[in-house]
């Protein structure tokens, strides 16, 4: 196998013309350039100098050689160049999963920070519940991910992940603009003969649901599912029933009102997860810039009404 080292100082002879300058520019001795074109000449079994005693001359097989190992040395060179970048987190590839509306709020200010300050990197976003997207960490598939936990509807982490706090949210009462409940901070059991619009049965915001009702006294009478915030705010505003919604999912839309529950603050908790062995170095860039972009947004009171 061609040593690449023993390449390059072929390259360096036959631009200089001589073993002691090849020699100087590398900086190494003329014994050991002359070494090294000894070893290179056994390695590919033929002479590729004319030795005389104050000069030596390329034979065409150097030349050829010292032609297309330049530009093999160039490619490695970049090679090495990015290698080292994708090291030092300036380029490479990070993956990341992200649920609907961390997407919407979150992560596209992170994304831009990133790509502003590490423009040769490539980042990919795939969007699912937490559910989907933990076993795509832990199977290596993504670097990293931002899911979500009520605090009625707890979550047991894997051991093998790295769990960082982004951010705690208020969870909401939407109801009609018309609504009584509209004048006043409500009680959940004030709500209770309500219509009410959930996500998908079987979710986290669903169960948070129906354990906060019971807590209240009461089941929700659930006439509506959808995991789309926008599409449940949509029916709120349509008065056909009353929601509890994130802070995250909410924005303001005519012939809605939202507000928190009285004397029951419960919120839902997002975090950003990645395998502890994972060693990414865009990690800790992608990390850095969700935490700041959600210390902006609750220091703005946009997650904590």
């Amino acid at each position: 196998m061609l040593n690449p080292v023993h390449l390059r100082t072929l390259v360096e002879v036959v631009k200089t013309g001589s073993f002691a300058e090849a020699a100087r520019r590398l900086g190494y001795t003329s014994s050991a350039v002359s070494q090294q074109i000894s070893a290179f000449e056994r390695a590919v079994g033929v002479t590729l100098f004319e030795r005389e005693a104050h000069s030596i001359r390329p034979a065409a097989a150097a030349l050829l050689i010292a032609d297309r190992g330049g530009e093999l040395l160039a490619a490695f060179d970049g090679f090495e160049h990015e290698v080292k970048a994708m090291v030092q987190g300036l380029r490479g590839r990070l993956r990341i999963g992200t649920f609907p509306t961390a997407s919407a709020r979150v992560v596209p200010k992170a994304l831009a920070k990133l790509q502003a300050e590490l423009p040769g990197a490539e980042i990919r976003l795939d969007e699912a519940e937490p559910d989907d997207v933990l076993p795509l960490v832990l199977a290596g598939e993504l670097d990293l991910a931002l899911v979500y936990a009520y605090d009625l509807v707890p979550r047991t982490w894997p051991e093998e992940l790295t769990v960082l706090p982004l951010l705690d949210e208020s969870l909401l009462v939407m109801v009609p603009s018309a609504h009584q409940a509209a004048k006043n901070n409500v009680r959940l059991e004030d709500l209770k003969d309500e219509r009410w619009i959930a996500s998908r049965d079987g979710t986290s915001g669903a169960t948070c649901l129906t354990r906060l009702c019971a807590a209240a006294g009461f089941a929700p009478k659930i006439a509506f599912r959808s995991n789309d915030y926008e599409v449940v705010q949509s029916l709120v505003a349509a008065g056909v029933g009353v929601a509890l919604v994130p802070a995250l999912g909410y924005k303001e839309l005519p012939g809605t009102h939202a507000m928190p529950l009285r004397h029951k603050p419960v919120r839902r908790h997002v975090h950003v997860v990645h395998r502890t062995a994972n060693t990414n170095p865009l990690l800790r860039d992608a990390v850095n810039a969700l935490q700041e972009v959600c210390r902006n947004a609750v220091a703005g009171h946009l997650y904590q009404p």
